[in-house]
């Protein structure tokens, strides 16, 4: 750092470039013309022509060949140009970015890691087509993060029934999934519930909960006290238990509407077409500040509307 200021330093301030007078120099380079380049500036053809001589002194060469009614670029006005207009390019690019970053608007969303990965990325397309200047960020976690203390615009909180604040974009219902071929394995039938003694239980670990929590609202639909499986694999999402069930690993909880796409898609099957309410459901909760955050309350209704063409949504909540 200090090096550079001495080196500026050393250069005579009569040799120094002026920003002034290389803005000057592209503009007669343009134009060809002291005159024409002067009205493009607000200045006069003899005030155009001193501010290039000084410029010319301040190189050390002469920048243009003087013909009658006419300019022409020398050789070193042909290389200061090309210095020039590269800087000036790269500050225009500069200046677009600056104008973009600022008028963008940065939108924090938080969820599950299973809504966003079965439910939310698969149509959040659709919100950056239709909204361009909105930057959205996905917090995809199981922490319930505190909206009030700032950095976050809306969260899609997955709660009890009872206990869900803001619009409930649908309820849950859950039931045992597998993929088709593993219904098709004659060897180890899945036509009741008795038969999933067979196979292996896909489930994922949660803190101070029993492995088979989340199949309680099926079990009581079944009259069933508990689930009896061969094997199990633990996982520590759902994404991944998922993944098991759709590569034939085993029986996994499907948590509809989340996994309705693979059920359309052929990729699981429900062996026992027998759903669950669970009792819980996903609602959209806005953080105090969002009342300034016009895009938060847009894509809140996004939300909404995403749910209703989705066929699930639920009677619209305050």
């Amino acid at each position: 750092m200090h090096a550079a200021n001495a080196n500026s330093a050393a250069v005579p301030r009569s040799r120094q470039l002026r920003l002034d007078l290389l803005h000057t120099f592209e503009a007669a380079v343009r134009h060809l013309s002291f005159t024409r380049a002067g009205d493009e500036l607000a200045l006069s053809q003899s005030a155009v022509s001193r501010q290039i001589q000084q410029l010319e002194d301040s190189v050390g060469a002469a920048l243009f060949e003087r013909r009658h009614r006419a300019l022409a670029l020398t050789d070193a006005g042909r290389i200061l140009h090309r210095a020039v207009e590269d800087s000036l390019e790269r500050l225009r690019d500069a200046a677009a970015r600056v104008r973009s970053t600022a008028a963008r608007q940065q939108l924090t969303v938080t969820c599950t890691p299973g809504f966003a990965s079965f439910w939310l990325i698969p149509r959040l397309v659709r919100f950056t087509a239709a909204h361009p200047e909105v930057d959205v960020r996905i917090s995809a976690t199981l922490e319930l993060v505190d909206l009030a203390r700032g950095g976050v615009e809306l969260a899609v909180r997955f709660v009890p029934s009872a206990q869900g604040r803001g619009p409930l974009l649908f309820e849950e219902e859950v039931q045992p999934m597998c993929a088709p071929g593993l219904l098709r394995d004659a060897r180890r039938p899945l036509k009741t519930p008795a038969d999933l003694e067979r196979h292996t239980l896909l489930t994922v670990e949660m803190h101070d909960a029993p492995l088979t929590a989340e199949w309680e609202p099926w079990l009581e639909l079944m009259g069933l006290s508990a689930v009896h499986m061969a094997h199990t694999l633990r996982f520590t999402r759902y994404g991944e238990a998922v993944a098991a069930a759709i590569a034939g690993q085993g029986v996994v909880i499907g948590r509809l509407p989340l996994l309705a796409d693979f059920v359309r898609e052929k990729k699981l099957v429900a062996p026992f077409r027998s759903p669950a309410a669970s009792r819980r459901g996903y609602f959209v909760t806005l953080a105090p500040h969002a009342a300034q955050h016009p895009s938060a309350q847009g894509f809140a209704d996004w939300l909404v509307a995403e749910a209703r063409e989705a066929g699930v949504a639920a009677p619209r909540r305050s």
